[in-house]
């Protein structure tokens, strides 16, 4: 009589053998069919489509067409990386649309022209039906049902404030989600990853009382922080006092690729305390540190950060039309599916990709909004920054002007001289500077 050590071990071995025939029948039922890593691509993204943290289109109608939108057709523009027949071809169900002024608007008209930006978006979002503006997360999920492609709202960069938080509050009332609260440029309140700007110097205090009011009131509001841009220095200060999760809406990783722009581990770890998430960025020069990288190179950064904080904490921010090169096969919207295959490729599953895809931005963008309805009952803040921080020559201190010094505005150029320098940014030279320097 056989013991029950051999029975079990027969037993055993049928059940591998089994299972061994069970894949190679599977294997060859996808051969068979036809069904490849392409099918489960389309079919995964057709289920879960792409929300795209970054995308810089409104720039590019600036630079390219002064905003006139009655002079071309959104659903195929030449010379940009994006448009709806592409979003649709990339399974792009929702773009935050970045609006954007060069550093060089700080304390001169940032604020009128980030309003002229948010107009443009919310024209193109408005006036095309393939569009729909959403500015809760319930809406974003509607816009899905109904088969449409929401857009976001997004300052890139704290400057088109003018570290005012009635005008923050006056951009949300415009549908404003989320905001950067640097650009390559520092700002009175908070500082930026870049050097290119000399401006706003401060030692060991990377985000100010100030600044800590902006985020404050940024969660009171429901405003999704956004920390692409800002150092390290000031992305730990938001981490640590930001009540909601917060994003990098275009950021990749610094021990791939180590560019000031990245975020580095131990900056993750702090991001997945804060239930936060990063969105990889494709550009070149954050992806590979050179002009050339491929998609296998942006499979990299997902793969470790991956391995460093989970596939929950990760998200798709592509900054096309905001940067210059992209990695080869990844040249625009319409070919995001090619990096999904990629990573279905490296074993990644289904369910950490429909994360990636969209879950995860949602579930951030949710829970900024629960944190906003628990601080409902929270008064408006009145803090206000200090004269001396701010330093801006074109900031009028409102009261009434003295007899002696008073003068009619027309009279003459030299008599306008006491009213201080000229504050209105000449735009062809924001175009030069916008092709002389990517905005990444």
């Amino acid at each position: 009589m056989p013991s029950v050590k051999t029975v079990r071990s027969a037993s055993s071995s049928l059940w591998m053998s089994s299972l061994r025939h069970l894949v190679v029948l599977s294997s060859l039922c996808l051969l068979i069919t036809g069904y490849s890593e392409r099918d489960r691509t389309r079919e995964l993204m057709s289920k879960y489509p792409v929300v795209d943290g970054h995308n810089d289109l409104a720039l590019q109608l600036r630079i390219l067409h002064n905003n006139q939108l009655s002079q071309i057709d959104l659903h195929n523009i030449s010379n940009v990386a994006t448009d709806i027949n592409r979003l649709q071809a990339g399974h792009v169900q929702a773009q935050m649309f970045s609006v954007y002024v060069l550093c060089g608007a700080q304390e001169k008209d940032a604020v009128r022209l980030t309003l002229e930006q948010i107009d443009v978006v919310r024209r193109m979002c408005t006036e095309y039906q393939d569009f729909e503006l959403v500015t809760s997360a319930k809406e974003l999920n509607i816009s899905e049902i109904r088969h449409k492609i929401a857009c976001l709202i997004s300052i890139e960069g704290g400057h088109s404030i003018d570290s005012s938080l009635p005008a923050l509050r006056m951009f949300y009332q415009l549908g404003v989600r989320s905001m950067a609260l640097t650009h390559n440029c520092n700002t009175p309140w908070a500082e930026s990853s870049s050097k290119l700007y000399n401006v706003y110097q401060r030692q060991n205090n990377s985000l100010t009382h100030f600044g800590k009011a902006v985020v404050e009131e940024m969660n009171r509001l429901g405003m999704i922080v956004d920390l692409s841009h800002s150092s390290w220095d000031t992305a730990w200060a938001v981490l640590n006092h930001s009540k909601a999760p917060v994003i990098f809406s275009h950021s990749s990783s610094y021990s791939i690729c180590s560019h000031s722009r990245n975020v580095p581990d131990w900056l993750l770890n702090e991001l997945k305390r804060n239930r936060g998430l990063i969105m990889v960025n494709l550009h070149n020069n954050f992806i590979s540190c050179k002009d050339k990288a491929n998609i296998s190179n942006v499979a990299d950064h997902f793969d470790h950060i991956k391995k460093v904080i989970g596939a929950e904490s990760i998200g798709i921010g592509g900054d096309f039309d905001g940067a210059l090169s992209f990695p080869q096969g990844l040249e625009d919207v319409s070919k995001y599916p090619a990096l999904i295959q990629e990573l279905l490729h490296r074993n990644w599953t289904e369910n950490e990709l429909a994360d990636v895809l969209r879950r995860n931005f949602l579930r951030v963008f949710e829970e900024v909004e629960r944190v906003r309805d628990v601080l409902h009952s929270n008064h408006p803040s009145e803090v206000q920054i200090p004269v001396e921080e701010v330093q801006n020559p074109c900031r009028l201190v409102l009261r009434p002007p003295s007899k002696r010094k008073e003068r009619p505005f027309n009279q003459s150029p030299s008599s306008r001289a006491q009213f201080g320098p000229p504050c209105l940014l000449i735009w062809p030279m924001v175009l030069l500077l916008s092709i002389i320097f990517s905005i990444e």
